[in-house]
């Protein structure tokens, strides 16, 4: 499980990277350069790493279930995500 002070850290930069999508975007359209390099450097979306949302977890994430792959496997043989089953031939 990772470090609380890590998560909370994810989940500033998330809300960096919403506060200033609008301003960011503005300033690329008008190519003004100078500007971007005036924002936050968490500001951003290159910086954003995705996480597990249960655990933490940063490697071994898996986008469409937003859990990484120790946990999707052990929720998926628990019958907890639906549509999902053990493969067997």
């Amino acid at each position: 499980m990772a470090k609380e002070s890590i998560k909370a850290r994810e989940r500033k930069r998330e809300r960096l990277v919403a506060k200033y999508a609008a301003k960011r975007e503005a300033l690329l359209k008008a190519g003004d350069y100078e500007g971007l390099q005036k924002l936050p450097k968490n500001a951003s979306p290159v910086r954003l790493h995705n996480r597990c949302k249960l655990t933490g977890r940063p490697k071994g994430y898996m986008r469409q279930f937003g859990i990484s792959r120790i946990n999707f496997r052990e929720m998926a043989l628990a019958g907890l995500i639906p549509g999902v089953k053990k493969a067997s031939w």
